[in-house]
């Protein structure tokens, strides 16, 4: 009698979100996000000039409406300051989440053909655009200077609000990435959620503008962050320019702490819990996922 033996199935798992080397996950990474960088302006005159003039040509645009129609920032001391940065920002976050959504469809036939960690795209997406904020950063700063505003030990706290807005970018972007590989749906969503976002957000004025509802908008951790950020790039400068703004004084602060803005420290701890739980959401959804997304593409 013949005899047959049972051979354990073929486990058809595909590769996983970081793979099995630490290492290799790393240099794949950035060979990924400098790759992706040098081909964005490869054959560009201008270069990497577009990415700056974007932002900036959007700041001319709301700085002139804002200030010379509705007088919205009339008076408020490096108001372009923080315009200009709070818009620098937020181009950094809609352009990582905005890539990061189709990365791994538009890598559909390397992710079918090459076995290696998926975390790498979205991550590497992401890292291009922090790239590009860098060199924006140095843009900012010398606006800054030029408009009067002096160095400080304040601005280490910079270090920390582009960390949150990295850490909600990668969330988002691992989450939307790995959704939009069943779900087509999720682009045209985004640009909408987007857009509600950076109105809900004090980039194009103080937090002070939202009035007595101040403290409930600023559970959104965007703007909480971009409170501070003008509390650090900018309060050590209000008392010489309140005096001089043409004869307008200011209740408080312009650029208060986001402490001060959101009412108590209760409202600052559950905005700041929005930017782990949101990244460890995106990290948990694309984990999920990661093994097959070739077979869902």
């Amino acid at each position: 009698m013949a005899t047959f033996s049972r051979r354990p199935a073929r486990s058809h798992q595909g590769p996983s979100a970081f793979g099995s080397s630490p290492r290799r996950f790393l240099e794949l990474t950035v060979t990924l996000a400098r790759t992706d960088f040098k081909l964005r302006y490869f054959g560009s005159a201008l270069g990497y000039f577009w990415q700056l003039i974007r932002p900036l040509l959007f700041f001319g645009v709301i700085y002139v409406f804002f200030t010379e129609i509705l007088h919205v920032g009339k008076g408020v001391p490096h108001y372009g300051v923080y315009l200009l940065t709070g818009i620098v920002l937020w181009t950094f976050f809609g352009e990582a989440t905005g890539n990061a959504v189709p990365s791994l469809v538009n890598r559909e036939a390397m992710l079918r053909k090459v076995r290696f960690p998926r975390l790498a795209v979205p991550i590497g997406t992401t890292l291009t655009s922090l790239f590009n904020l860098c060199m924006n950063g140095v843009a900012v700063i010398v606006f800054a200077l030029i408009n009067g505003v002096s160095p400080a030990w304040s601005w280490l706290e910079m270090i920390p609000i582009v960390l949150g807005f990295l850490l909600l970018a990668l969330g988002f972007g691992m989450l939307l990435s790995a959704l939009y590989v069943r779900f087509r749906d999720v682009q045209p969503i985004w640009d909408v959620v987007g857009q509600v976002l950076f109105y809900a957000t004090p980039i194009m004025y103080p937090a002070y503008d939202y009035g007595h509802l101040e403290r409930w908008a600023l559970l959104n951790p965007f703007g909480l962050m971009i409170t501070q950020m003008g509390h650090a790039f900018l309060h050590f400068h209000q008392s010489v320019h309140l005096a001089r703004a043409n004869g307008q004084a200011f209740i408080g602060q312009p650029f208060p702490s986001a402490q001060i803005a959101a009412g108590g420290w209760g409202h600052v701890a559950i905005s700041l819990a929005f930017i782990p739980a949101i990244f460890l959401l995106g990290l948990w959804v694309f984990t999920r996922e990661a093994p097959r997304v070739a077979e869902n593409l």
